[in-house]
């Protein structure tokens, strides 16, 4: 089943955030554009080199006022310790959300219950909390953040643009599609 046009549960974590703790709730992410970012744990592989190139190119998200959320089932106080102790880790300045006992894993389907691990996945979500744009990837398969703020981009313009379409590769300022009659059979 799609989790396209689902409504995010409620939900209250604690995340860790600005060098200190602080809740999120579904109540503080309406309004504006999210990417929940799940990956399997702190203190990995992949994890960290995918989480530095967002905090790399977290002000890009801002711009477009969208808030990034990584989250992954270890605690908060585990996502203080690898911003101490990682260089990489440690120049983030979006929300790290923990999910000690998987409830947002479970209610976005990407949890691995019998590692208690998330799967390599992201979410862009509306003002409203509607999930528009999903991608699930393996545990070894990394993800890139430019790819991910076109999707954002993407949504956006689609959402203020109903009656437009966006085509493979596009980006903000491209030719967009208005579909059509006349455009059956002639692309």
């Amino acid at each position: 089943m799609s989790l396209i046009n689902k409504k995010v549960s409620d939900f209250k974590v604690t995340a860790y955030h600005d060098g200190g703790f602080k809740d999120v709730s579904l109540d503080s992410i309406k309004g504006k554009w999210s990417l929940f970012f799940f990956y399997p744990a702190d203190f990995t592989f992949v994890c960290p080199t995918e989480l530095g190139d967002l905090a790399d190119n977290y002000d890009k998200f801002k711009e477009v006022d969208c808030e990034i959320y990584s989250v992954s089932e270890d605690t908060h106080f585990v996502h203080k310790a690898w911003a101490d102790a990682s260089e990489t880790i440690g120049k983030i300045k979006y929300p790290m959300l923990a999910d000690p006992t998987g409830k947002l894993a479970r209610d976005f389907d990407v949890l691995i219950e019998d590692a208690g691990q998330a799967l390599r996945c992201s979410f862009v979500v509306d003002p409203d909390g509607i999930i528009k744009a999903y991608e699930v990837n393996d545990l070894g398969i990394g993800r890139n953040s430019d790819e991910l703020l076109r999707k954002v981009q993407a949504a956006q313009f689609v959402a203020e643009h109903g009656d437009q379409v966006c085509p493979a590769k596009w980006t903000p300022g491209a030719e967009t599609l208005t579909p059509s009659l006349d455009l059956v059979g002639k692309l």
